[in-house]
């Protein structure tokens, strides 16, 4: 990319950050150069950290994603371990999505750990989001597992078949391979960052698979 394009879009992710009312941009520096964005500055909470780097994603023209915001919470609003490990531990109990008892919380300094092991990835994910939105938290590590149920050969036939009923997706140009039980590498090229979104959450949609490698081009 040249100088201009660089500008147009930084412009655009800062157009859209400034647009998303789940983040304050008053904070955030954005950096642009060859179609990788780099958010640097500060906000309030996790969650906006994260809401500020899918806003980031969504503009035509990024590639990749440099995440530098931190999170500054008041002193006054700071929560102490112990209590966002019990809210943690409330929420997942009340998420009627994840199984009870699976998933175990270790806190320390505003960072939430989570283990366990779960039988789909969206029920990995869904703790995750949930912990996201709690006061207090600087970070998510998510080290729940997912266990596969299905043989390899199975796997790959339900994320082909997910490809093409989407009228989104050219999936003939989407190459799907199980390496091993749980794990899968996709590959080819796609037109748009969401088309990239709906080949991957295909992927991760299939029971078992734990690790997608991801090898997707955007064109």
């Amino acid at each position: 990319m040249n100088n201009l394009e660089d500008r147009t879009l930084r412009q655009g992710v800062v157009d859209e950050l400034e647009f998303d009312p789940s983040v304050d941009a008053s904070g955030i520096g954005v950096i642009a150069s060859d179609g990788i964005v780099t958010l640097n500055g500060h906000v309030a909470s996790f969650a906006e950290k994260t809401a500020a780097e899918d806003a980031a994603r969504r503009v035509r023209g990024v590639r990749a994603i440099v995440q530098e915001i931190e999170v500054r919470y008041p002193a006054n609003k700071k929560t102490a371990d112990d209590q966002i490990a019990k809210r943690a531990l409330d929420i997942l109990r009340w998420n009627a999505v994840l199984p009870r008892h699976d998933i175990d919380v270790t806190v320390s300094d505003g960072w939430v750990t989570l283990e366990g092991e779960v039988g789909w990835h969206y029920e990995r994910r869904t703790a995750e989001d949930a912990v996201k939105q709690l006061g207090g938290v600087q970070g998510v590590i998510n080290n729940i597992t997912v266990k596969p149920r299905l043989s390899p050969g199975d796997v790959q036939k339900q994320i082909e078949a997910a490809l093409k009923r989407s009228a989104a997706v050219e999936a003939a140009g989407i190459h799907v391979r199980v390496i091993d039980t749980g794990k899968v590498r996709i590959e080819g090229h796609v037109r748009t960052w969401q088309e990239h979104d709906i080949v991957a959450r295909a992927a991760w949609s299939a029971p078992g698979v734990r690790v997608v490698e991801d090898r997707l081009t955007i064109a």
